[in-house]
């Protein structure tokens, strides 16, 4: 299996600057990563979530991802996604994640 996009991890700022003073929703990149990306099908789709209009993708990473994160991006693409649903098998990660409107 190839690993041949890159999967960007961020995570959505807190809020409220004590520091500054102001309120600080800007994304921090966490970690970048190389996974495979394949679009979740039809049927699995009906499966897991019970419709088939629901658009996801599987995203499998060979290494580990990071324990706190808001949303991913894939390659350069602007469309950001939001985990649904995640495994841990016995090699890797495996992650079910669904576009969003962040």
């Amino acid at each position: 299996m190839r690993m041949d996009h890159v999967i960007r991890f961020y995570t959505q700022g807190t809020g409220y600057n004590p520091v500054t003073g102001r309120h600080d929703n800007s994304a921090k990149l966490v970690a970048t990563i190389y996974g495979n990306v394949t679009d979740m099908g039809v049927d699995r789709a009906v499966q897991v979530f019970g419709n088939y209009n629901h658009q996801s993708k599987i995203v499998r990473l060979e290494s580990a991802m990071p324990q706190s994160w808001s949303y991913l991006t894939i390659d350069d693409d602007t469309a950001k996604y939001r985990m649904q649903t995640s495994r841990k098998p016995l090699k890797g990660n495996t992650l079910i994640v669904g576009d969003s409107n962040v």
